[in-house]
């Protein structure tokens, strides 16, 4: 008699809701980085366009370009602004996620762990039986001669 888990199909469910949440984890860690890196761009515009002020201030120039150059140092401001309070709404979101990746490895590591118990039970009972079986010829041939 072959082994059987009489709870395959609720692990295959716990382990595919394990997979999908650490998908969703790793779209979240994804989405981060990528915010991340962005900010990180719009800062070295920002420094960028700053360094232009600074030297532009050393010479003459018409009022329309400082002016020009200080809309856009506000306009990389702003978006930094907006990019970290993306970040901020993404890890939150990343938080939840890691929560309900943790509960669900945990489900599903549970199942696994009494598949394994009851996988060793019935080898052990396997093992039992057969020595139990060779007992027995033994037993039956020593008795003949």
């Amino acid at each position: 008699m072959a082994f059987r888990f009489p709870l395959a199909s609720v692990l295959r469910v716990r382990e595919s809701i394990e997979k999908r949440e650490e998908l969703a984890l790793q779209r979240v860690q994804f989405e981060i980085a990528q915010v991340r890196k962005r900010i990180d761009l719009v800062t070295v515009e920002i420094e960028n366009k700053h360094n232009e002020r600074n030297s532009a201030l050393q010479k003459p120039i018409h009022a329309r370009q400082l002016h020009a150059i200080l809309s856009e140092i506000d306009a990389g401001v702003e978006r930094k602004k907006t990019l970290l309070g993306t970040l901020a709404t993404l890890e939150q979101d990343k938080e939840k996620r890691m929560k309900a990746y943790q509960t669900a490895h945990a489900d599903r590591q549970m199942l696994s762990d009494m598949l394994t118990k009851q996988r060793t039970g019935y080898d052990k009972d396997q093992v039992r039986n057969q020595q139990k079986f060779l007992d027995e010829i033994f037993s039956s041939r020593s008795s003949r001669n």
